[in-house]
């Protein structure tokens, strides 16, 4: 899995932990809609720490609590 898959079910896994919607995420991060799709669907190259910071306020985590994930434990090499 990347980097990009892993944060994509970090996301998915937290809305469901925390009974949020894409929607209400997004509103509640501050964000449009279309940029958590794009994250969502792995469209986004580089989701930038600011955008998952806001992700993470609005679910109510720290960044560290967000990363400290076994998805994140085996990440494979970003290919260009």
């Amino acid at each position: 899995m990347n980097a990009k898959e892993a944060v994509a079910k970090r996301i998915q896994g937290l809305c469901a932990e925390h009974d949020l919607a894409i929607n209400a995420l997004a509103n509640q991060a501050g964000i449009s809609p279309s940029t958590v799709y794009s994250i969502l669907n792995t469209k986004s190259q580089n989701p930038g720490v600011v955008t998952l910071q806001k992700l993470c306020d609005g679910i109510g985590i720290t960044l560290r609590e967000f990363f400290d994930d076994d998805l994140f434990e085996h990440i494979e090499p970003e290919v260009q």
